[in-house]
Order: C-alpha cells, then sequence, then structure tokens
C-alpha cells in the first residue's frame, strides 16, 4: 500500500523543524547503510546521535501519535524515532530496498535510556519538509508490480509504502530536499492485510459519517477488530 497522508505537520512545526535543520552540522549519509546502498546513496544526514536531530524526532513522534490515518494505516506495533537527510547539488540515492532489520540504539529519541532493541522494517514512511517547488528533482520514486511511482509532496505532508519496495530519490539539480525518514514494525507483518484492513476501516468511517452508527456498522467493525485480533503480532 502507498499511501500519501497530508498535513502530518503543521507549518509552524516544519518551520520549527527547518529552522533547526538548516542551522545543523550534517554528516556523509553513507554512514547509516550497509555496503550495497552505500554504492548509491549521495546525500547528507544528520548523526544519529544528535542533540538537534533527537530533540526534532520528539515532534514528529508526538505528531505521529495524534494522527489517526497514520495508525491506521501503518497499525504500528513500533516506530523508529525519525531520522533527518538533505539532497542538493545533484545528490541522490539510487535503486535500492531497504534493510529488513533496523538496530535502534535506546537513547534515540522517544526510547528508555539503554534499550536497544531491533526493529522489523514493515513500513517505511517519508516526511517532506521542503515545499515541491523550492527544489528540482528530489523525487521519491517507488517500484512495485504496477510501475514507477514519483512522489514529491508539500512540506508537512507524508507517504507510507512497503518497506519490501524497492525506491530511490532522484538527483536534486536545484535548490535543497530536506526530509524526515523513518520505519515501522507493524502488528500486521503482511502488506495485503495491513491494506485491507485499512480500506475497512475507512469504508466504516464514511459509513458511520453518512448514516451515524446502524446494526450492520457495528457487525462491520466486529468484522475489522476480529481480523485484527487474528493477524495482529504483538
Amino acid at each position: 500500500m502507498l499511501l500519501h497522508i497530508p498535513q502530518v505537520l503543521s507549518a509552524d512545526q516544519v518551520a520549527l523543524i527547518r529552522k533547526q535543520l538548516d542551522a545543523a552540522d550534517w554528516s556523509d549519509g553513507r554512514a547509516t547503510v550497509g555496503s550495497q546502498g552505500a554504492r548509491v546513496k549521495r546525500n547528507r544526514q544528520l548523526p544519529e546521535q544528535s542533540a538537534v536531530g533527537r530533540e526534532l524526532a520528539r515532534i514528529v513522534m508526538a505528531a505521529l501519535a495524534a494522527h489517526p490515518t497514520f495508525f491506521a494505516a501503518a497499525l504500528p506495533a513500533r516506530t523508529m524515532p525519525p531520522l533527518f537527510n538533505r539532497y542538493e547539488g545533484g545528490e541522490q540515492y539510487g535503486v535500492h530496498i531497504d534493510g529488513a532489520v533496523r538496530n535502534v540504539a535506546g537513547n534515540m529519541a522517544g526510547t528508555a535510556p539503554g534499550a536497544d532493541y531491533q526493529l522489523r522494517t514493515d513500513v517505511s514512511s517519508t516526511l517532506f519538509l521542503s515545499e515541491p517547488e523550492d527544489y528540482d528533482g528530489g523525487e521519491l520514486v517507488v517500484h512495485d508490480t504496477y510501475g514507477a511511482h514519483e512522489v514529491k509532496l508539500p512540506a508537512g505532508d507524508l507517504i507510507l509504502y512497503p518497506s519490501s519496495s524497492r525506491h530511490e530519490v532522484t538527483a536534486v539539480t536545484r535548490g535543497c530536499r530536506v526530509s524526515a525518514f523513518f520505519w515501522t514494525q507493524s502488528m500486521i507483518r503482511d502488506d495485503q492485510r495491513r491494506g485491507m484492513l485499512y480500506e475497512l476501516d475507512q469504508a466504516i468511517h464514511a459509513l458511520r459519517l453518512r448514516h451515524g452508527d446502524s446494526d450492520e456498522t457495528v457487525v462491520l467493525a466486529g468484522h475489522y477488530h476480529n481480523l485484527l485480533r487474528l493477524w495482529a503480532e504483538t
């Protein structure tokens, strides 16, 4: 499931985050990938242990926790605190696939000190922090059986897609592309099942808004929760 989630961050939150990021010290983005990724990755990244990055990650995590569409789509068991990257001057990230497991340090934002853990990457997310008109290129391209999908969203909007997808970021030829990115281990490991539950959840919500609660919507909600109970891993 490839899903655009608008307005995860407000304009004020984007401005606050960008002000701090624009003044931050960036490092080579290849420091956080394996040998395959390092061959095709050319960007800069805020170090994982950056105090600025940890504070900004808390803002993003709080926004995600308050956003019902993100929860309905990702059904998160746990979400890695966001990292931040920057592309300009021809930088790009060639076609790659995210690693299946991420090691998360316990002192990252939103985790208990010392509680290092591993996270299975079921869902990948990119949260755009630059307006589309501020840069040329820089599209996130997600490849699946239906072809290549180019994504370039307003600042504050998020794209969510299966971590099993091949994807890339095209070269930024003008301006600067800044974003947050992170992974979620979902309660529903299988993307098809996760997509079915999301569509069922949204249909139930639309029916309740249009017709109010009824015996039929209660039955549908029961099926949703029973499927979630059947399939969920926590």
